[in-house]
């Protein structure tokens, strides 16, 4: 991997990490953002090389999760945006490292989920700014999973290529 591809995988975590502030704040995870991200995918495979074998075999893999997702949704058990936001996200890890972001997402959904229980009955309108953002997290208003799906997608994403330039250096 080259410097031009640490460098749009670094500007794919920090979109992915503006989405999850989003998803906190409104429950919604914006599709031109979404689709942005996974744009960059297509430019960095140019960048990197990657063979048309590879570009259609990540494509399978965000087309299966995307209907994974949809059938999800359909029974209200996951937001439209995550689903968007899933497809992406398994777009740019491809099958080599799916099973690696599932488990990191689920258990980072995991973390989101209790603390989106556990502060369900919070007032949002705290005095003390900590407990406000942490009323945010209220399950009240819906789990913000795109907060686990950022997160655990983001580090995914990046690790393997700063690792690769550590490596190379």
């Amino acid at each position: 991997m080259t410097v031009p591809s640490l460098v749009i995988r670094l500007v794919v975590l920090g979109a992915l990490l503006w989405l999850a502030v989003i998803d906190v704040r409104t429950r919604r995870l914006p599709t031109s953002i979404v689709l942005s991200i996974g744009a960059l995918f297509f430019v960095d495979a140019l960048i990197a090389g990657m063979s048309l074998d590879d570009v259609i075999s990540h494509l399978l893999l965000a087309v299966v999760v995307f209907l994974a997702c949809a059938v999800l949704f359909v029974a209200r058990m996951l937001g439209g945006g995550d689903a968007k936001l899933a497809s992406v996200i398994f777009l740019w890890v491809g099958f080599g490292l799916s099973l690696a972001t599932l488990t990191l997402v689920s258990v980072i959904g995991t973390v989101v989920s209790l603390v989106s229980l556990a502060t369900r009955n919070m007032n949002p309108s705290q005095r003390f700014v900590p407990l406000r953002a942490l009323a945010m997290f209220s399950a009240a208003r819906g789990v913000p999973y795109g907060v686990a799906l950022a997160f655990g997608g983001g580090f995914v994403i990046v690790l393997p290529a700063l690792l690769h330039l550590i490596s190379t250096q």
